[in-house]
């Protein structure tokens, strides 16, 4: 038992040698969803505390980022989360995309399925209110009312 916890410890002390990238590409501000779509201040702010961090190219790395096999968990959620929409880069969508992503984005915080319960855990500024998700509801609501006009 002993040995074992010893070589644990090893591979813990070597695995923190492999890295994840944590550089964020440049963010173009005229290519932003909160530029495009004229989100209001509040919006904006709600967006920026709960969702930027997994969904943009603005991620603000927690310390524990820096610690493996942790940062290569974190690494791989925001890759997935900026798969699914990133919120820097919305100007690269195409309109069917666009109207997609404001359904999807409805039907998440409808569902409170966003943002993630892990996530939460550990960023509790993004435990968004009951007001926070009637703001966002609202907003993603008038978005695909003017798409259809």
């Amino acid at each position: 038992m002993k040995k074992i916890l010893i070589y644990a410890i090893i591979v813990f002390f070597i695995i923190q040698f492999i890295r994840i990238n944590k550089d964020n590409p440049p963010v173009k501000k005229e290519m932003d969803y909160t530029y495009i779509t004229k989100a209001p201040s509040e919006v904006k702010a709600i967006l920026k505390k709960a969702c930027y961090d997994c969904h943009s190219n603005e991620i603000n790395y927690p310390g524990y980022a820096n610690i493996a096999p942790i940062s290569w968990y974190i690494k791989e959620h925001i890759n997935q989360g900026k798969e699914y929409v990133n919120f820097s880069e919305y100007g690269n969508y195409n309109q069917y995309q666009k109207e997609h992503i404001n359904s999807a984005l409805h039907r998440v915080i409808e569902n409170k399925s966003m943002p993630l319960s892990s996530y939460i855990m550990m960023h509790k500024e993004a435990n968004l209110s009951h007001e926070e998700n009637r703001i966002l509801l609202q907003w993603f609501s008038s978005l695909l009312i003017n798409n259809k006009q």
